[in-house]
């Protein structure tokens, strides 16, 4: 069974082999994936043999082909529906970013408490959080972002799972608990600002050796 290591690496495959087809690139070796993903070639054919894709160590692989691989293991091969609560300034952000479309992503709805922020012609419709729970079983949705101050976030985990959302992105400053059939993956922004901070000076002391 993949890690998230290997999962990590896959989508950083594929953003080089999609970089590669639109320079009409055809063919690829393992040893060109290494450099994006800063692994040794071995460590490219090691995570795709996991998958069962193989290649041709003289002719590599061909991209189009590699692309819908990754793509299906990724669950890129279709678009993957997501909601929204808490509609601050990080929800206004991912609400609004484009990215998002190239990755197979689609932002449906965002909810929240704020009855001034509720606008239902918008592109993605903001509405009242009470109707989280029949948008996501009408809708069919799988896929939820937290964006809620961190005294909310717990609640907010709860309202998801009773809705039936299984797979969780939390950018709530608090570390909510995976629970039994859900994926919750937690994204501080503040705890990755002070990561880089820190490291960065402590790299300022040792080439000063102060």
């Amino acid at each position: 069974m993949a890690n998230k290591g290997c999962i990590i690496r896959l989508s950083r495959y594929r953003n080089a082999l999609l970089r590669l087809k639109a320079l009409n690139f055809v063919k690829v070796f393992s040893e060109n994936l290494a450099d994006s993903a800063r692994v040794t070639a071995v460590q490219v054919r090691k995570d795709f043999s996991l998958f069962g894709i193989s290649g041709n160590r003289r002719g590599g692989y061909l991209i189009e082909e590699l692309i819908a691989k990754i793509s299906a293991i990724l669950g890129k091969d279709e678009v993957q529906r997501f909601v929204i609560v808490g509609i601050g300034n990080i929800g206004q952000a991912l609400l609004h970013y484009p990215g998002f479309k190239k990755s197979e992503i689609e932002i449906v709805a965002g909810f929240d408490i704020d009855q001034n922020k509720h606008n239902r012609q918008a592109a993605v419709p903001i509405l009242p959080l009470e109707e989280l729970g029949n948008f996501v079983e009408k809708n069919k949705i799988r896929f939820g972002i937290i964006s809620v101050p961190d005294s909310a976030a717990q609640e907010t985990l709860q309202l998801m799972l009773q809705a039936g959302i299984k797979g969780i992105l939390n950018f709530a400053p608090i570390c909510l608990k995976e629970p039994q059939n859900c994926v919750v993956r937690n994204l501080s922004l503040e705890t990755e600002l002070e990561n880089i901070i820190y490291f960065t000076v402590l790299a300022e002391k040792e080439e000063t050796g102060k």
